[in-house]
């Protein structure tokens, strides 16, 4: 099964400084038929003006994953972690019994960047951060794998059964993704345009993929992120 989710029909939210699409339930976004897709939670695709971001706050028992789409990311945090990333690059915390950090962007243009939220598969894990500068051509014509499960290969864990690829397709070119049965996956169009399974995406477009198989093309070039994970009854 497959479900397309268009950008226009997202939760929207303009604080001046930043501007943000909620593919779910978010802040002054709220809507109860759309607080999950098993068990990821949160994807904010956030535009972050030059000097702005967010101060010091908390969290708690949450797997919490930065990509960065454009500018750059800076990140610092109650465990004495300071750093700051640029495209493609991933920062990922385990929030745990608790920490608190902040995002901002200290760069010379414009930050977008995909927060995303995972629900940890037991609340009161120990907080941990960690971060990697992948090189871009590493997703270049392939799904490559930044996070996994503990027992997974990704060079990012986190406390959850999910696997997260990134891909960048070049005009025309094709390439499939099986979603066996008893999984299911979310794919964001972050940018460009393609047809999937005969549905056309674009920029910043989703598709919710149930136990099924796509078959991507590209149109012009595109980039992808896909969040596999166990199908939740």
């Amino acid at each position: 099964m497959i479900r397309k989710i268009e950008m226009k029909n997202m939760g929207k939210s303009n604080l001046g400084w930043l501007r943000s699409i909620f593919h779910f339930s978010f802040a002054e976004y709220y809507n109860p038929n759309n607080m999950n897709f098993g068990v990821l939670r949160v994807i904010n695709d956030d535009l972050i003006d030059q000097g702005e971001g967010f101060d010091t706050h908390p969290h708690q028992d949450m797997e919490i994953i930065s990509y960065v789409v454009q500018g750059e990311l800076t990140h610092a945090d109650s465990m004495g972690n300071k750093r700051t990333l640029k495209r493609g690059h991933v920062q990922y915390m385990s929030a745990g019994t608790g920490v608190y950090h902040s995002e901002h962007n200290y760069g010379n243009e414009l930050l977008r960047i995909l927060q995303i939220w995972i629900l940890p598969d037991k609340n009161g894990h120990t907080p941990n951060y960690g971060d990697y500068m992948f090189d871009w051509d590493l997703r270049k014509e392939k799904w490559y794998k930044i996070v996994s499960d503990l027992n997974g290969d990704a060079p990012i864990k986190i406390n959850q059964d999910v696997n997260i690829y990134v891909l960048e397709l070049q005009d025309g070119k094709e390439i499939e993704l099986a979603v066996e049965k008893n999984r299911q996956a979310y794919l964001v169009q972050i940018e460009g345009q393609s047809d999937i399974n005969g549905i056309q995406l674009n920029t910043k477009d989703a598709l919710e993929i149930t136990e099924e198989n796509i078959l991507i093309k590209s149109n012009g070039v595109s980039h992808y992120l896909v969040i596999e994970m166990k199908k939740q009854k």
